[in-house]
């Protein structure tokens, strides 16, 4: 059987390891796991998911205090209409934020940007267009339109400098909805340089209905993959969503992929952003710890550990502060879902929401676990420790055990022995 190094990934006139490490929002893909994917030789994604509290994070700017300080006098208001972002600082933290992954950028891979439709804040056709414009003014290797069908995601950008020279991808998890962006965005003279093909074991957010379980991975991908040969259509199909093992990986590639995209065994690497506390959780996770729900204010379902303490918390809309999902109108159905509450329950100051979740401060302080499937797989992937904690991996471990690996074995990392002073 072959494996994952047996094959590449075309992408113009580069070569790469066919490895694309998924955009996990609000830091959790950091700068640091896309550039290790980068070093490697494949394909890193950084997130633009909350840009401008993430360069707080990071760079020590005050782009959310200063919105917050703006729009304090509408915090009781259900309304959220007045509150707008600044176009202008959107474009300086996304410069920051790529600016300084771009720099530091070694080795023959690239480093990607995730733009989600569905981050809509209050203005979504100009707020992406700013995000995707900077991202590329700051020398982005490519960007990749995710969480919506961007059917006029193109035409945003068709002017810029770049547009014909980065890479541009699309993800779909249907036939309907690859046919449906080639046709609106065909007006720009352009195809997508590659095409991620989500199934319905992926983490986070899904392109499917409560029904997702009907559908699979392979038997999309084989749709999409025939099709694009029936209308010969080059374009390099990466199937996304359950790809656990490097074999998994490698029949994918085998049956035409271009390269596979791969999130969940990341999540528990010191390159990403979750904090240590959190990894141990999903480290601990079981099968049955793992659901699907409608929690999601966008709309779509969310796969996430049940137990985390997003679900039915009871903290007040911060959209003065945050206000992602805000759509054109101010709206989010998290606001109605906690004015609704509180209008159920007269007189009590911390009433739980169970019908939605806000998403954003829950993403904000890692208190939204979203997970692949497998999640609960990640146990075996490593070593128990004396304490019961688990040891983390590094990326340069797990990209490698993709690459390299066969009849679907994992290599656990080398034991860490723990020296007591005393």
């Amino acid at each position: 059987m072959k494996c994952v190094d047996d094959f590449r990934l075309q992408l113009g006139n580069k070569q790469l390891v066919p490895i694309m490490i998924g955009g996990m929002g609000v830091d959790i893909s950091t700068a640091r796991l896309a550039l290790e994917a980068a070093r490697l030789g494949g394909v890193g994604h950084i997130s633009d998911a909350m840009v401008p509290t993430v360069t707080d994070r990071r760079y020590d700017t005050k782009f959310v205090k200063t919105k917050l300080a703006k729009y304090k006098f509408n915090v009781d208001n259900p309304d959220k209409s007045v509150v707008q972002f600044d176009l202008g600082v959107l474009e300086e933290a996304t410069r920051l934020h790529v600016g300084n992954a771009m720099q530091q950028k070694q080795g023959d891979g690239l480093v990607f940007i995730n733009c989600m439709e569905k981050l809509t804040m209050n203005a979504p056709k100009e707020t992406l267009r700013v995000r995707m414009r900077a991202a590329l003014d700051a020398g982005i290797d490519g960007i990749t339109l995710a969480a919506g069908l961007h059917l006029g995601s193109f035409a945003l950008i068709e002017d810029h400098p770049r547009f014909r020279d980065a890479k541009l991808g699309i993800i779909v998890s249907s036939l309907r909805a690859l046919q449906l962006f080639l046709k609106k965005n065909g007006r720009c003279g352009r195809m997508p340089d590659y095409v991620v093909v989500e199934g319905p074991l992926a983490g986070g957010h899904l392109g499917f209905g409560m029904d997702w379980a009907q559908y699979d991975l392979a038997s999309i991908f084989t749709e999409i993959r025939d099709w694009l040969k029936a209308e010969q259509l080059e374009i390099p199909l990466i199937p996304a969503g359950g790809i656990f093992t490097g074999s998994d990986a490698a029949g994918f590639l085998e049956a035409g992929a271009g390269a596979v995209q791969v999130a969940t065994r990341f999540t528990v690497t010191r390159e990403c952003g979750l904090p240590e506390t959190v990894q141990q959780e999903y480290f601990k996770a079981d099968e049955d710890d793992i659901e699907v729900n409608q929690l999601s204010p966008t709309g779509y379902p969310m796969r996430m550990i049940k137990g985390c303490p997003a679900i039915g918390d009871s903290i007040r809309p911060n959209c003065e502060a945050y206000g992602y999902l805000l759509d054109a109108k101010g709206s989010c159905s998290y606001i109605d879902a906690y004015h609704k509450a509180h209008e159920a329950h007269p007189g009590e100051r911390r009433v739980p929401v169970w019908e939605k979740t806000c998403l954003c401060t829950h993403m904000r302080n890692f208190d939204c676990w979203t997970c692949g499937h497998y999640a609960y797989r990640l146990k075996d992937t490593t070593h128990r420790l004396a304490d019961g904690s688990y040891q983390l991996l590094s990326a340069e471990h797990v990209f490698h055990d993709y690459q390299y690996s066969k009849d679907h074995k994992i290599a656990l990392p080398k034991r860490e022995v723990c020296l007591l002073a005393g």
